[in-house]
């Protein structure tokens, strides 16, 4: 099997009194248009991780049996928490997982896909979308390197695993930069 953690816990700091993710964007909330191709996708369990204004999200999240939810109660503390917290609901069997970003909606179940098909077919403990010079999220992982996660604090997402990691990477190609945009500020809608 192999999963993808879908990291929703964060607190939008750069959008003032608003959830990014509950933001209208192309009609529809943010956060389902990631969630619309992960459910599309060949990825068999969604494992999203909440955290501010959890049940506020929960509500907005569009229903599928693929989806499990799990409550990082640390989010203040950084992305790595909610790493961590998605980890711990990975099966313990899977081949592999994938850390995806709740807020880049122009990620398509094709690159989704591509990256479960390299976990699925190759060893290597990292594997990476790349555009010319540029790697991006999301970012797919082999089940061995689970225990090194336990390690990240604070602000610490997967690319700092990349960084320990790319002498093992499977390099993806893909066509375009524009799939590596979050939203993050009021302009980015």
């Amino acid at each position: 099997m192999i999963s993808a953690i879908l990291l929703a816990a964060g607190q939008s700091k750069r959008i003032p009194k608003e959830n990014k993710l509950l933001k209208m964007f192309k009609g529809k909330k943010l956060i389902n248009h990631i969630l619309d191709q992960l459910i599309k996708s060949k990825v068999k369990k969604i494992i999203i991780v909440l955290g501010h204004e959890h049940s506020l999200v929960r509500k907005a999240i569009m229903k599928n049996k693929k989806i499990q939810f799990t409550l990082n109660k640390n989010y203040k503390s950084g992305i790595a928490s909610s790493i961590k917290t998605g980890i711990k609901k990975v099966n313990k069997v899977s081949k592999g997982f994938l850390i995806v970003q709740s807020d880049m909606p122009y990620i398509k179940k094709t690159h989704i896909n591509k990256i479960y098909n390299s976990i699925d077919k190759k060893y290597n403990s990292v594997h990476l979308l790349k555009y010319k010079n540029k790697i991006g999220n999301p970012i797919g992982f082999n089940s061995s390197v689970i225990s090194k996660f336990k390690k990240i604090k604070g602000d610490v997402g997967a690319k700092f695993m990349v960084k320990r990691l790319k002498k093992n990477a499977a390099i993806i190609k893909v066509n375009s930069e524009k799939i590596f945009k979050d939203l993050d500020k009021l302009a980015d809608f």
